[in-house]
């Protein structure tokens, strides 16, 4: 089923009984949490917004072995520490921070976290990456739930950090934002990596994810400007950074272009190298994403 005809299935049932939420997920404790907004859609716009959300949630579930296997491999740690968490986290001392790594998958980000001597809780829709969390990271805490209505303690955490998650949202993202906002506290950070708008990188992006079915219908690279606009009032904009070519391409997107994984060792140092020499010269046209590091008013 597609995004667009499981979209319809949802509004007409929505029309005629509503769409039922609170579904009961476990954290690692074993505690019940919910998922999803705690009211029912009155409306298209609301019906569109639990949709879309939905259908990352299952489109997740169903990629999540081959995904992990792509992103998760040392390979492609090597490249998240050294183009996304060193960027996005420089100037911070992690060290005994409250951290929510929000739409975390696995933890990929987790672990970096937790070797600066953070304290981590992963949070993420998809059951499956949850359960993956959990299984790899014990000593931290996995909560299914959405970013968009978390349930989480208003100025509890200290950073709210997310690597490729925000643009798996649309439309949604302002939302996220907001929610993140709130459960940060006074002077806490909110650090992502994003695929971004305006960029010829991103028009190949938008052209691939109508043609892939590893995208959701609904994926959209974020548009950082408008963002920036909207949020300019509640967030200091510390760091911005455009990001990714050769080795973001074939290192981390392995999955994407269907490359074996037993090649990836042997191409992987000499790209990584590449790519460090290209940074300083692409700028924001020719970048594939933006390293962002926010901080709350």
């Amino acid at each position: 089923m597609t995004f667009r005809q499981a979209r319809t299935a949802i509004r007409r049932l929505a029309s005629s009984r509503g769409i039922e939420q609170n579904e009961e997920c476990r954290t690692n404790n074993g505690e019940d949490c919910a998922m999803g907004r705690s009211s029912q859609p009155h409306n298209e716009e609301e019906i569109f917004q639990v949709d879309a959300e939905r259908i990352q949630q299952l489109h997740y579930d169903r990629i999540a072995v081959v995904y992990e296997a792509h992103y998760g491999d040392a390979c492609s740690q090597r490249y998240r520490d050294r183009f996304f968490h060193q960027p996005m986290f420089k100037g911070m001392d992690l060290s005994g921070l409250k951290v929510i790594e929000a739409m975390c998958g696995s933890g990929h980000t987790t672990q970096y976290l937790i070797s600066q001597g953070a304290r981590v809780i992963g949070l993420d829709i998809s059951d499956e990456t949850i359960k993956s969390f959990n299984k790899r990271w014990p000593e931290s805490q996995g909560v299914c739930a959405s970013i968009l209505d978390s349930g989480l303690d208003s100025e509890s955490f200290d950073l709210v950090a997310i690597v490729g998650g925000l643009h798996h949202l649309h439309p949604n993202v302002n939302d996220a934002i907001e929610e993140i906002h709130r459960i940060l506290k006074p002077g806490g950070y909110l650090c992502f990596a994003e695929p971004h708008k305006d960029s010829f990188p991103d028009l190949i992006r938008r052209w691939w994810y109508k043609r892939d079915p590893l995208f959701a219908d609904n994926e959209e690279a974020i548009d950082l400007s408008e963002m920036k606009r909207r949020f300019a009032s509640r967030f200091i904009f510390n760091r911005e950074l455009y990001l990714g070519n050769a080795a973001y391409l074939l290192v981390l997107n392995s999955m994407v272009f269907r490359i074996p994984l037993k090649l990836k060792p042997f191409y992987t140092p000499p790209l990584l190298h590449l790519e460090s020499i290209i940074s300083p010269f692409q700028g924001r046209l020719l970048s594939c994403f933006v390293v962002c590091q926010w901080r709350k008013k």
